[in-house]
């Protein structure tokens, strides 16, 4: 299969990047990758499902690998996943001998060892540089449920229409489900026996960095966990603070102790992001160096240094968040030939392991396991958003009153523009079609 054929494949079956910013994968594809990275790291704590899904799809996860590597002309494919991940490897081994050019490559049990410029360090031992991509270094990553849609995509010609996700934290019965897009997070909770807490709050993504969200909202294609905590909780206090709280807070009691900084994962990489100078600069008023500011943009937004690090419990991720969105919004653009620094040779002794960070985040009574569950699941309606990747909403093809089935395209990204085609999950009739969402009406 040539490249362009695996990209106009996947293109047509919505294959996004199932986590992060879902970028589209068809855009990925390169032949200037000498090596295709799998990574399994799932670092954010309480997650679960991709090394789940590895464990029960090795074969098909690693015949999409092979298939990549075969269009991109890649020498190297690399499946990146942690030592204690046994079920998973165990199915990896198992049917290994099967496929020539791809080995495992075992991540530390830190976070945020997910953090792909981190994989491809870890794995490859290259440095993604500042601002840049993994294909500048040769390398492209996919997720594990990325891969398991490619090869649905090639082998069985069915598009993305579900999305495996993780519900744990304050509920009944931890479970990672099969779910179709559209399907609400309250019914995502029902799913795991309810909530064990009245007043609670819900996260979609990890702890670190999930966002707080409304139980109303719906499930798309970067959906990865549903966390629920009680209100109260440190994390959830964390995410809802103020913007304007959080600078008064840092303004009267950062002590440049640099503990952020110590265990940035960027910085350790040798990026210029320095998160205790830009709290020294943004408290202060200090606009003679611009430095610190033009540096927020460097930052991954990992969350190690207001959850973790601080010991004043401040949010120089939150603030640095602010001020990056800001440069973006006012054109800044992140500088080019940055002049990269060595790795810290100290590194390895200032990583966060994950038994630590889930402790200090007050988790460990939420650490525990989640079955997989791929029971079909039948419900009365679904609100599909068009906004599931990054590039442009897919404008809807579908109107109200319309009668489709299931895998039928109900929205497509316009000709040239980055965006995927989107298909329903199940067989009904569409109530409502805008430029926001796709109300359907499900077949009983």
């Amino acid at each position: 299969m040539s490249l362009e054929e695996l990209k106009k494949i996947l293109q047509n079956a919505g294959v996004a990047g199932a986590g992060g910013a879902g970028f589209p994968a068809y855009a990925k594809l390169s032949d200037k990758a000498d090596t295709i990275i799998l990574n399994c790291a799932e670092c954010e704590p309480l997650l679960k499902l991709h090394q789940q899904v590895l464990a029960k799809f090795a074969f098909e996860i690693l015949s999409a690998l092979h298939v990549i590597s075969e269009a991109t002309n890649a020498e190297h494919v690399i499946i990146a996943l942690k030592k204690n991940y046994n079920d998973a490897i165990n199915a990896v081994n198992a049917v290994l001998d099967k496929f020539n050019n791809i080995k495992l490559s075992y991540l530390p049990e830190v976070y945020p060892a997910g953090d792909e410029v981190i994989t491809i360090y870890e794995t490859t031992g290259r440095v993604v540089p500042p601002g840049s991509i993994p294909i500048s270094v040769g390398v492209t990553v996919f997720n594990v449920e990325t891969a398991l849609n490619i090869y649905r995509a090639v082998f069985e010609g069915k598009p993305v229409t579900h999305k495996y996700v993780t519900i744990s934290g304050a509920v009944q019965n931890p479970i990672t489900v099969k779910a179709p897009l559209g399907m609400t997070f309250s019914e995502l909770i029902d799913l795991a026996g309810g909530a064990t807490e009245e007043d609670y709050a819900v996260i979609s993504g990890g702890p670190m960095m999930g966002a707080l969200v409304n139980p109303l909202d719906t499930v798309t294609k970067t959906t990865n966990g549903i966390l629920v905590f009680p209100k109260n909780h440190p994390v959830v206090e964390m995410k809802k603070t103020r913007i304007s709280i959080s600078l008064k807070r840092a303004m009267g009691t950062c002590c440049q102790c640099r503990a952020c900084t110590t265990t940035c994962s960027r910085n350790l990489l040798g990026h210029p992001i320095e998160p205790h100078a830009f709290m020294r600069s943004a408290t202060s008023g200090d606009t003679k160096d611009l430095g610190p500011f033009i540096n927020t943009l460097f930052c991954s937004g990992c969350g190690l240094c207001e959850l973790y690090s601080c010991p004043q419990g401040l949010a120089p991720r939150t603030l640095i968040s602010e001020y990056k969105a800001g440069l973006k919004a006012n054109g800044v653009k992140i500088p080019v030939d940055i002049p990269v620094k060595t790795v810290d040779p100290n590194r390895s002794m200032k990583l966060v392991p994950i038994p630590r960070l889930i402790a200090r985040l007050g988790l460990t009574k939420y650490n525990k396991p989640a079955r997989l569950d791929e029971t079909e699941l039948h419900l009365d309606k679904l609100r599909i958003s068009l906004k599931q990747n990054i590039g442009a909403p897919n404008p809807p093809v579908v109107s109200a009153g319309q009668t489709i089935s299931k895998g039928d395209v109900i929205a497509q990204a316009e000709p040239k523009v980055l965006g995927l085609s989107l298909h329903s999950p199940v067989s009904g009739t569409v109530i409502d079609a805008n430029d926001h969402f796709i109300l359907i009406q499900c077949n009983k």
